[in-house]
């Protein structure tokens, strides 16, 4: 039986934590800067963690 791939989609977008939570980057962050709040600016810095049931989705795609 052939190996399983990874999505490599999946693998540049998402990274698995330790405790198997998934984390991601979210938008707000490459352009039009001026027109958002310090406090939003700051915000969208941050990891954020998906939402689970789309997780279990995204950690069969990151199968390797």
């Amino acid at each position: 039986m052939p190996k399983q791939k990874t999505r490599s989609g999946a693998k540049k977008r998402f990274k698995l934590t330790k405790n198997g939570k998934l984390l991601y980057r979210g938008q707000n962050q490459r352009h039009l800067k001026m027109a958002k709040s310090k406090n939003q600016k700051r915000r969208a810095k941050e990891p954020k963690s998906v939402y689970f049931p789309f997780a279990k989705r995204i950690k069969k795609m990151m199968v390797s």
